[in-house]
């Protein structure tokens, strides 16, 4: 050849340290903490087995989120969970990861993170009584809109939007830390009294699961740097660095924002509480209360933004390994996004949006985060073993992944096995049927031709290209 071949188009590296940690910090404190205190109460019922169950679960996070960093420095792509699995285990489990997170995890938490910021800006409009749910689902409906057409133009505005919004939430827990703080200085511990905070506490299996899987679900998000990886700066120096500030950090956050919510209500009222951030402020800041609606609001926001950004590289991903059409791995010529999955993902997620109880979904199918959580960690301990002299540049000592597995297995049996529901058994069979679509479409690649003037047509419509690994 008597010239170079032109380049593919390649995603940005855009995402810096800060951008990293307010990425992962701003999806994981969400509408979470304002709302999840008392889901979690209730499973344990009492306020010193509840702040156990929020410190296990920011340990279980650091576990899990420094494996998948050791993890990302192995497999330099990005996709996260499904790229590992995809490495580690092939295809067909691959697959049930990318099928389960891209039609139902990712959308419902998106939809649900979407509903709750709504229910937060309009509240002030209806103070007396619950908002309509036309109006609510309208304003997520639009909310999702904004974000994506946000993500699809630029990821430098997009993390702009993710670091200003980071910052509100953290001001608004601020409020709350230092409201309690001085609670605490003038009238002590009194619902935290060694004599009383465990009363009433209990221990089934299926008890400790559902309030372990309320409080992950606040945690949520640190792995969202692993599933833009190759956007990420310097990866396997930002990515440790950016998870080892943040986790610890949101940790003793949510520790301290329960404690306040605790010498301020009676562990009654955070059960009782729609809630517990709104019924906090009331009886702390008065009038003012509402400014906790517009903080949780703020909060929501920025979980939405994260959570898009990351929900549709998942999308990328799967596409570009051959496991979704070949339109959603394109990115756009001039802005270097992959708004073709961005779209798609919008799309997924409207759909969801109409119906129903996330909430339920979020529970029942957490038993299948985790699992594809354990399914992971399993791989890097067998890594570890096996190929002790990988080439990677950031290594983390075996208990930590061995710590995590066993979380993932508790929190993968404890429920089932404690307190069956048919709808454990529903969740596996959707997880299942995705080999319907795998054996035919994927493996075997009927229909080759199917989809390719479709392809074409929106190619050229979209102003999208293939886009190649950023390696």
């Amino acid at each position: 050849m008597t010239g170079t071949e032109p380049q593919g188009l390649k995603l940005k590296r855009e995402v810096g340290l800060i951008s990293a940690v307010s990425l992962v910090a701003g999806t994981m404190i969400g509408s979470g903490i304002f709302m999840s205190p008392q889901f979690v109460m209730s499973n344990v019922g009492s306020p010193g087995a509840s702040l156990i169950i929020w410190a296990v679960c920011g340990l279980v996070t650091i576990c899990a989120a420094l494996t998948y960093a050791e993890l990302s420095t192995i497999f330099r792509e990005s996709g996260g969970q499904f790229i590992y699995i995809l490495r580690l285990y092939g295809p067909l489990p691959a697959f049930f990861v990318s099928f389960t997170v891209i039609i139902v995890l990712k959308p419902s938490s998106i939809a649900a993170v979407s509903l709750s910021f709504a229910q937060y800006a309009v509240a002030p409009f209806y103070p007396n009584c619950m908002p309509p749910t036309l109006v609510v689902k309208c304003i997520a409906a639009v909310a999702i809109s904004v974000v994506a057409i946000v993500n699809m133009l630029n990821v430098r505005f997009a993390m702009a939007i993710q670091i200003i919004f980071l910052v509100a939430k953290t001001l608004g827990l601020i409020v709350i830390m230092t409201a309690g703080i001085l609670i605490i200085a003038k009238n002590g511990l009194e619902n935290l009294d060694s004599d009383i905070a465990f009363e009433g506490t209990t221990l089934g299996l299926s008890s400790l699961g559902m309030a372990l899987y309320q409080g992950l679900w606040s945690f949520s998000g640190w792995n969202n740097l692993a599933v833009v990886l190759e956007e990420v700066k310097k990866p396997e120096v930002n990515l440790p660095r950016a998870l080892m500030i943040t986790i610890p950090v949101v940790t003793i956050f949510y520790l301290l924002v329960n404690i306040s919510y605790l010498v301020v209500l009676t562990p009654r009222e955070v059960m009782m509480s729609s809630v517990v951030a709104v019924t906090w402020g009331s009886k702390v800041l008065g009038s003012w209360g509402w400014v906790m609606s517009i903080a949780a609001a703020l909060s929501s926001f920025g979980t939405l933004n994260g959570s898009f950004f990351g929900g549709g590289r998942i999308t990328f991903a799967a596409a570009r390994e051959g496991h979704m059409p070949s339109i959603l791995s394109m990115a756009h010529v001039r802005r270097l996004t992959p708004s073709p999955a961005l779209t798609f993902t919008t799309i997924i997620d409207f759909i969801v949006l109409i119906p129903g109880n996330f909430r339920g979904i979020v529970n029942y199918f957490s038993f299948a985060t985790w699992f594809f959580n354990g399914l992971t960690i399993s791989g890097l301990i067998y890594l570890k073993i096996r190929n002790s002299d990988l080439p990677h540049t950031y290594k983390v000592p075996i208990f930590i992944p061995i710590l995590a597995l066993m979380a993932s297995v508790f929190l993968v049996l404890a429920p089932i096995v404690d307190k069956p529901q048919i709808e454990y058994l529903y969740a596996t069979i959707f997880i299942l049927s995705g080999t319907l679509i795998y054996i035919p479409f994927i493996h075997f690649k009927l229909c080759p031709h199917l989809l390719e003037k479709v392809t074409v047509f929106l190619q050229l419509f979209l102003e999208v290209a293939p886009a190649e690994k950023n390696m």
